[in-house]
């Protein structure tokens, strides 16, 4: 069994490939300023582009973890997420409030994937 990783650097890789299943290290939005909406768009942006550099897509997530700075955006992020989700794959699914490593971020995800 042979692990791939890419982009990795001392701390974390932003893709780790193992028997075919890709990890996403976490994401979060292109602009820590925005809001909620915007912050989630754009973090499920940067998902799809790493599921794709991995050879995967939003249709093979088999889970995400969601983390929620404040769980009063709860219904606003899940607009964006129910939007960009296809029907019918629906992955498991967790959803938490936790700081996250910058205070401007709303919302941040973590996600596995098959190949």
């Amino acid at each position: 069994m042979t692990i791939q990783r890419i982009d990795t650097n001392p701390r974390m890789s932003s893709i780790v490939i193992h028997n075919n299943t890709v990890y996403l290290c976490g994401q979060v939005a292109k602009d820590k300023f925005a809001d909620i909406q915007q912050q989630t768009r754009t973090m499920l942006e940067e998902v799809d582009e790493l599921l794709k550099r991995a050879g995967s897509s939003r249709e093979r997530i088999l889970s995400a973890t969601i983390y929620l700075k404040q769980m009063s955006d709860y219904d606003a992020m899940n607009a964006i997420w129910d939007a960009w989700l296809p029907a019918g794959h629906a992955p498991a699914r967790a959803c938490v409030e936790a700081a996250i490593a910058e205070p401007e971020y709303l919302v941040e995800i973590s996600v596995i994937a098959a190949i």
